[in-house]
């Protein structure tokens, strides 16, 4: 967690807009996809335990869809697309006219909800590179419905993620009665953070 440390208020503020302008274009591809005008909260940049990061979407043992994937190119990391089932239930609802339960979900509602997540974090993803002129490429995403723990557990280790702490990238959306609900997460590698930050002409003192 140390080299976090060295960040001043100015990295935070850009961090901040990074996931604004990421999650800004998700919201909007959601607001097409539902028909439905998407509110977005400030971005938040914490560093955090992993088990923090499962604190913000209700607890480790609050039951989430999942989306997550690798981001790879020239800025590694890993992202996080988390829904309640609540808010889960009501967006396949929306799109596809599908309504069933949870424990009634089958491939086909599993599969549209990958698609689901799989349009998000690509509007996100090359919505930052266009921003910083990086090559960020996502893996296959992965869906999981199980409880938020497990899920980040596993995702971390999965999509290669080491040590105790990350620098994660908040950004909660909203639809304006609260029926969907759902949260972002960029997980940068710590060697990824000198390259977002140059690409923006943004000094950067940290040693990777």
């Amino acid at each position: 967690m140390g080299d976090f440390t060295k960040f001043g208020d100015f990295q935070f503020d850009v961090l901040r807009e990074i996931g604004n302008i990421g999650a800004g274009h998700a919201a909007t591809a959601l607001s097409k996809l539902i028909q439905k005008e998407i509110d977005m909260k400030v971005p938040q940049v914490k560093i955090i335990s992993f088990d923090e990061v499962a604190d913000c979407v209700g607890g480790a043992e609050t039951v989430v869809v999942t989306v997550f994937l690798r981001v790879e190119g020239d800025c590694p990391g890993n992202m996080f697309f988390i829904l309640d089932l609540d808010s889960a239930k009501h967006l396949l609802e929306q799109i596809t006219g599908i309504d069933k339960d949870v424990y009634e979900w089958e491939e086909l509602e599993i599969s549209a909800l990958h698609e689901i997540g799989n349009i998000l974090t690509g509007s996100y993803l090359s919505s930052l590179a266009d921003f910083t002129k990086l090559n960020l490429q996502p893996s296959v995403p992965a869906l999981a419905v199980d409880m938020a723990g497990a899920i980040l557990s596993y995702g971390l280790i999965a999509l290669g993620q080491a040590g105790d702490f990350a620098l994660t990238i908040d950004t909660a959306f909203f639809e304006g009665n609260d029926q969907v609900k759902g949260n972002f997460f960029l997980i940068p590698d710590p060697e990824s953070l000198p390259i977002l930050f140059r690409s923006l002409g943004v000094p950067f003192d940290g040693d990777y």
